[in-house]
């Protein structure tokens, strides 16, 4: 029994070397290209091109591009994410060893019906509630206290700023320290044309009007 099973494993290794070599090698060529969209035709990454003839194929890399070797008359396969896939026969009339091609893939849209989602079984429903709705008094009365100039003042205040205003905060920091570099800061207390004006307004009693 043994001895048949090794018989018939190295008559089908025999059999697979001897078709691997009627495999015509002068018609081998290197096929290379591009899938791109048909949308943008901008260039589809990672797209799987498979010889269906060989049982055999390679992905493209981010820009798209590919490259593979091919055989006159082999079946290719082209697939990607939402794309339908596609098939490109290799021409058996090129007569170089090497072609380059662009291939056009095309979106596979799927188109589903809209659906509406009410809270309640029919329109009629919605609005029999909304005509019968009645709010709370304590709550409009609430909603009014809260959204108030007072109460909106007050929540604004106790929030910390925001990126904008930090940084204007900051570049007025900045300014004043490049406005007094390398000096004391000025304070208005010991400059003697403010005390000046100060007394100058009081004579014409500005401040008492103010």
């Amino acid at each position: 029994m043994v001895r048949i099973l090794l018989i018939v494993s190295l008559f089908l290794v025999n059999v697979s070397v001897f078709a691997q070599r009627f495999i015509d090698t002068t018609k081998l060529m290197q096929l290379s290209g591009v899938s791109i969209s048909e949308l943008d035709m901008n260039p589809l990454p990672y797209t799987t091109v498979y010889n269906k003839s060989l049982k055999r194929g390679v992905i493209g890399d981010y820009y798209g591009f590919f490259s593979m070797v091919v055989l006159p008359g082999d079946t290719l396969l082209f697939s990607n994410f939402n794309y339908s896939t596609s098939t490109y026969i290799v021409p058996d009339t090129l007569k170089e060893n090497r072609y380059s091609m662009i291939h056009v893939m095309h979106r596979d849209t799927v188109n589903l019906p809209a659906v509406t989602v009410y809270p309640w079984p029919s329109r009629e429903d919605f609005a029999r509630a909304f005509v019968e709705m009645e709010p709370y008094d304590d709550a409009m009365r609430r909603a009014q206290r809260e959204l108030s100039g007072e109460s909106l003042a007050f929540v604004a205040a106790r929030l910390d700023n925001d990126a904008s205003l930090a940084a204007g905060y900051a570049l007025n920091q900045r300014y004043s320290k490049l406005y007094t570099n390398n000096q004391m800061p000025a304070n208005n207390l010991l400059n003697p044309y403010s005390w000046a004006k100060l007394i100058q307004d009081w004579k014409q009693g500005k401040l008492s009007r103010q």
